[in-house]
């Protein structure tokens, strides 16, 4: 993907945030007990910092956690959702490269899918900075489970239809993440969640529709495919109702002392 490909599909983001906000879906209790669990520390009383925070899916559940969160969003769009959303949260806007944060002010670093829209020779660096001793850094990503049938078969239509491949976007992220620490500093440690939802067929495709991969992809074109998903699904879940299996792929480092 070129630079200026991923940050068109970064920026995709902000005219499709209510659409993000309605329809993507939550995590699960059992992914911030393994986060509390690596980390060796509850969340309760923790300062975290959640960056890419978006319409704040998951800054409120940090904050229903106990935790002291601030959210760091670089995009006008999520950002005015996240307000709307989250008014009693503090939101600053800024990115992962560069966090508008101060140095060693932070027990957590979440990044909630927004890890890999940083560039890792900054947004390391800048973690490292922004963690306190003993602080983690900690990643996830919602990932599609690939060994229930009909998502296999749906993620193939639509990498024959988009040449957009969801297992390496969205199964790749955390793999990526590891290989990608110029500092050599971090031990990531690994764990996955899988859970599970069931909604409408309609939250269903304007989910997906909310990846970027969708959304640059034109409206006229989006709208076709899903139309034609639509028919798929419908097959297999007659009643309409979709159970969306998913993976949290979860890795989490703790910042070395000095």
């Amino acid at each position: 993907m070129t630079v200026s490909s991923h940050t068109g599909r970064a920026h995709s983001f902000n005219a499709a945030a209510a659409q993000y906000a309605a329809n993507r879906p939550s995590y699960p209790p059992a992914l911030f007990d393994a986060i509390e669990e690596l980390a060796g520390r509850p969340l309760t009383g923790a300062r975290v910092a959640d960056i890419g925070a978006g319409t704040g899916i998951a800054t409120a559940l940090l904050h229903a956690r106990g935790a002291d969160v601030i959210a760091v969003e670089p995009g006008d769009g999520m950002a005015a959702q996240f307000r709307r959303s989250l008014p009693e949260i503090p939101l600053v806007r800024g990115n992962g490269n560069a966090l508008p944060l101060a140095t060693a002010s932070a027990d957590f670093l979440t990044y909630a899918q927004a890890w890999h829209w940083t560039d890792p020779a900054h947004s390391v660096p800048e973690a490292l900075r922004v963690l306190r001793p003993g602080g983690a850094l900690t990643l996830w990503w919602n990932t599609d489970a690939l060994d229930v049938p009909w998502i296999a078969a749906a993620s193939d239509r639509i990498y024959r239809h988009f040449d957009i491949n969801p297992a390496v976007e969205k199964n790749g992220s955390g793999a990526r993440a590891i290989l990608s620490d110029p500092t050599g500093r971090l031990d990531f440690a690994r764990r996955q969640v899988r859970w599970s939802r069931r909604v409408p067929v309609d939250t269903h495709l304007a989910n997906v529709g909310s990846h970027s991969g969708f959304l640059v992809q034109g409206k006229e074109a989006a709208a076709a495919f899903l139309a034609e998903e639509r028919n798929h699904l419908l097959e297999i879940f007659p009643d309409g109702i979709v159970e969306e299996v998913y993976d949290v792929d979860l890795l989490l480092a703790i910042n070395p002392s000095p």
